[in-house]
């Protein structure tokens, strides 16, 4: 059975309803756990947050000491199922709470906690509230401490805005009161335990097998390739699987906020941004990393995202021999990439004129790889977009794949459209064929849509 009728038969043949427990007869577990757990803090007290007490020494106290608070209540609950109520304390106390178990489950893609009790995820694209919740504010905000603390960050109120990442790589974003009116809010987009591979694209219908083998050919031919797109809609995703054209034997200098790429080959430099320390210290940003990069003797840059005066630095980098970067950027078409690169070029503060701005993207960015969520869920290229060069003082693109939004929806309410050939066929052939890398015989041959 392929990938696709795998997601499929989970998603539609039931798969969604009867995964979460109801709200009849949670209720009398909540309050048992609640019991307990305060028990526990009564017991425990201050040990439960000691740094200086060893993780295996913790996580034995605290199975001791449940074990004998579940001994002595007579609640139905306690006597009928000990260990689960056990091992559900366990994951409040010494992992990462109610949100333990949907870390672990491999169908969620993200979790989103709206203050103590309320807790939202994403499931196959889809957004469910969860009969889950933490015991209060203080619990909540325990587990935020302890995820931030990890990376040597903070967050408190007079810094409540935090980006970090969990072990695995999952990138989290907290927020607290003040500046969050109904308790902490708490958002970890969840990193895949295995790289996903061009396979499990196609397989998502992300891209068709003719676009890989093009974005195959434009990453090993040192292309420079904008991946664009909303929150969420995967662009890191696909710009990891790019990332895994690049030929082994280059020298791979990686950016990013919070370390998300899953990069496989052997000479990969991983760079990581970092916020300021409580006096305000100490920040190295994308920008600064950037301008490092190039003295790093790179073959490759490869940027998670660019958001700021970062932008103009690697369009020089693009321009001064760096060819084949990647990264990407947020924007709802390929046009609109364009113009919030310029934009974000102007933030340099170099004060450059608009239009050599423009002249250094038309000679920069070759490829723009847009990308969507789609009403039914799913992660789509939508658009692939050649840069052209300038016509007076615009930046010329042509499409070359469109989505065929008029296919319109399967039974299921999934689209049925795909990325069809618009007939144009690109101008960096000439680029790839003296680079000496080959294109499938026919991909820009077929009968356009």
């Amino acid at each position: 059975m392929s990938l696709t009728d795998r997601l499929s038969q989970r998603h539609y043949a039931g798969g969604d309803s009867g995964a979460w427990p109801t709200r009849a007869g949670v209720g009398s577990a909540a309050a048992l756990r609640v019991r307990v757990h305060r028990e526990l803090l009564a017991i425990l007290g201050p040990q439960l947050y000691d740094q200086r007490t060893g993780d295996q020494a913790l996580e034995q106290k605290v199975r001791e000491t449940i074990s004998e608070v579940l001994a002595r209540d007579d609640s139905p609950l306690a006597v009928a199922d000990p260990a689960r109520i056990a091992a559900e304390l366990i994951d409040e106390i010494l992992g990462h709470g109610p949100i333990e178990p949907l870390l672990r489950d491999p169908d969620i893609t993200e979790i989103m906690v709206n203050g103590p009790n309320r807790i939202f995820v994403e499931r196959f694209g889809q957004i469910h509230h969860v009969d889950a919740s933490f015991v209060d504010e203080d619990h909540l905000r325990r587990v935020i401490d302890r995820i931030v603390r990890r990376v040597g960050r903070r967050v408190d109120e007079a810094s409540p805005m935090v980006d970090a990442r969990l072990p695995d790589g999952s990138r989290v974003n907290v927020v607290l009161p003040p500046i969050a009116l109904d308790g902490s809010m708490l958002t970890i987009r969840k990193f895949a335990r295995e790289a996903f591979t061009v396979d499990d694209l196609i397989g998502f219908g992300t891209v068709t097998q003719e676009v890989a083998q093009l974005l195959y050919a434009c990453v090993r031919g040192r292309l420079d390739v904008v991946i664009s797109g909303g929150t969420g809609s995967g662009k890191t995703t696909t710009l990891n699987v790019l990332s895994g054209f690049i030929p082994p034997n280059e020298r791979i200098v990686t950016i990013e906020d919070a370390a998300e790429l899953q990069l496989r080959q052997d000479h990969v430099l991983r760079l990581e941004a970092r916020p300021p320390n409580i006096e305000g210290r100490g920040e190295i940003t994308i920008r600064d990393l950037v301008r490092n990069s190039l003295r790093m003797r790179p073959d490759r840059i490869v940027i998670g995202e660019v958001r700021d005066g970062a932008a103009l630095d690697l369009l020089q980098a693009m321009n001064t021999g760096h060819n084949g970067s990647l990264t990407t950027v947020h924007a709802n078409a390929p046009r609109d990439s364009i113009a919030r690169l310029e934009t974000m070029a102007m933030m340099a503060g170099l004060d450059l004129p608009v239009r050599a701005i423009r002249e250094q993207l038309a000679s920069a960015v070759d490829l723009i790889l847009h990308q969507d969520r789609l009403r039914d869920g799913s992660r789509r290229v939508t658009h692939v977009s050649e840069v052209i060069g300038m016509e007076g003082e615009v930046v010329t693109l042509q499409d070359l794949f469109v989505f065929d939004h008029r296919a319109g929806l399967d039974e299921h309410g999934r689209h049925r459209g795909t990325l069809c050939w618009t007939g144009l066929r690109p101008k960096f052939l000439d680029t790839l064929a003296d680079s000496g890398i080959p294109l499938p015989a026919g991909l820009f041959e077929s009968p356009p849509w």
